[in-house]
C-alpha cells in the first residue's frame, strides 16, 4: 500500500515538472514497485495519467490554451486504436513487451537530449513540414485535408500506443504538433493533456473489457498520490530551468529503459 503511495506521486511530480511526458514512467514504476506484469500495470496506470491529464487540461481549458477542436478530433481517430493496442499487448509475450516498451523510453530519452542540445535553434515552425497554421487574425487553427490527416495519424497513434504500452502519449502527441503546426508551446502541451485524458479514458475502457484485473482500491490511491504530486509538480516546475528538467528527464527514462531491458532480456 505505502508503495503504491510513493510510486503514485513520484509519478505525478514529474508529470507535473514535463508537462505532458511524464505518465511513460507509470507502468515501468508499477511492473518495477509491485511486481506486476505489465498488462496488470497498463489500466491502474491509465487512470492515475488520464485523470492527471485531466485536471491539468480543465486549468488550460480555464486559460483559453486549449486547441479542443483538434484535441476531440485526435481523440475520435484514437480512441477506436485503443482496442488493437490492448489486442496485441495480450497477444506478446510479457517480455518481449518489456522490451519495446524500453526500446520507446530510449527513443523518447534520445530526442529529449537532442532537444536540449539544440534548444534556441529552430523547432521547424516555419519550415514546410508546418502543415497547420494558427490564423494570426481569428487566433484558431486553419484546417484543412492536410491538417486533418497529420492530426488524424497523431491521435491514431497515440491509442495504439496507449493500450498497447499503457502509456499516456505525451511523446507522441506533443513532437507531432510542434513539428507539424505552429501551435505555441503552451498550447501544444495544453492540447496534448485533453487528448491524454479522452484516449486513456477509452484505453481504460478498452483494457478492461478484455478481462484485466483491475484492484480498485489500489487503483484509487495511485491515481490520488499522482494527482497530487501533479500538483506539487507544477508549482516546483516554474522555479527550474527546463532545459535541466528536460536533461533530467531524459536520463531518468534511460536509467529505467535500462532496468526494462535487463529484466526483459534476464528475466529475473
Amino acid at each position: 500500500m505505502l508503495t503504491s503511495l510513493l510510486l503514485g506521486a513520484l509519478v505525478g511530480a514529474i508529470l507535473g515538472l514535463t508537462g505532458a511526458g511524464g505518465g511513460i514512467l507509470a507502468v515501468p514504476a508499477l511492473v518495477a514497485g509491485m511486481s506486476w506484469p505489465i498488462q496488470q500495470a497498463t489500466p491502474v496506470a491509465l487512470i492515475a495519467v488520464a485523470g492527471s491529464a485531466a485536471i491539468g487540461a480543465l486549468e488550460a481549458f480555464r486559460r483559453k490554451l486549449v486547441r479542443y477542436r483538434a484535441a476531440l478530433f485526435m481523440a475520435a481517430a484514437g480512441v477506436p486504436l485503443t482496442s488493437v493496442g490492448v489486442r496485441l499487448a495480450h497477444a506478446f509475450p510479457p517480455r518481449l513487451l518489456l522490451a519495446l516498451f524500453a526500446t520507446v523510453m530510449l527513443a523518447v530519452a534520445m530526442r529529449l537530449l537532442w532537444q536540449a542540445r539544440r534548444r534556441g535553434h529552430s523547432d521547424g515552425h516555419d519550415s514546410w513540414l508546418c502543415v497547420g497554421r494558427v490564423n494570426p487574425d481569428t487566433g484558431r487553427l486553419i484546417w484543412s485535408w492536410t491538417t486533418g490527416l497529420v492530426l488524424a495519424a497523431t491521435g491514431a497513434l497515440t491509442g495504439l500506443m496507449t493500450g498497447l504500452l499503457g502509456v499516456g502519449g505525451g511523446f507522441v502527441i506533443v513532437p507531432m504538433l510542434r513539428k507539424f503546426t505552429n501551435v505555441s508551446m503552451h498550447g501544444v502541451v495544453a492540447t496534448s493533456l485533453m487528448v491524454i485524458a479522452l484516449v486513456g479514458s477509452g484505453g481504460v475502457i478498452a483494457t478492461i473489457l478484455s478481462g484485466t484485473p483491475l484492484p480498485l482500491e489500489l487503483t484509487l490511491l495511485f491515481s490520488l498520490t499522482t494527482a497530487a504530486g501533479m500538483v506539487a509538480g507544477r508549482k516546483v516546475s516554474h522555479r527550474l530551468s527546463p532545459q535541466h528538467v528536460q536533461v533530467g528527464f531524459a536520463v531518468a527514462l534511460i536509467l529505467v529503459a535500462t532496468g526494462l531491458m535487463a529484466k526483459a532480456i534476464l528475466g529475473f
